[in-house]
């Protein structure tokens, strides 16, 4: 099943959402601010991602820059960051099985379906 991890207030997850539902197939919406994920699912999503947590980090909100912008922050400090603050997770994110991609520009959607 394919998941979608989405925040309705985003132009870029809605055309993310978009293009999920143009697809045809069937998917999960996840809405991430409601329903935060946990450590080990944000964990496991970096993983897939093949990326390190910072670069899931939205460097531009202003929780970021006030709390914590230029501190050393480990990897698990960064998780728990967005666990505590998930609007900072950067979205959407979208999985299919064991691929997964950040849908910026939306159209890197379209290469795990």
């Amino acid at each position: 099943m394919i998941k979608i991890y989405h925040n309705n207030r985003c132009s870029k997850s809605r055309n993310g959402l978009e293009i999920l539902e143009k697809s045809g197939k069937d998917f999960e919406i996840i809405k991430y601010l409601d329903d935060v994920p946990s450590a080990k699912e944000l964990k496991g999503i970096i993983n897939l991602l093949e990326i390190k947590p910072i670069d899931l980090v939205r460097k531009n909100e202003a929780i970021w820059k006030e709390n914590f912008k230029n501190k050393d922050l480990t990897d698990a400090d960064i998780i728990a960051a967005m666990l505590k603050y998930p609007k900072l997770i950067e979205r959407p994110i979208i999985i299919n099985g064991n691929k997964a991609v950040i849908g910026r520009p939306p159209e890197l959607i379209s290469s795990i379906l």
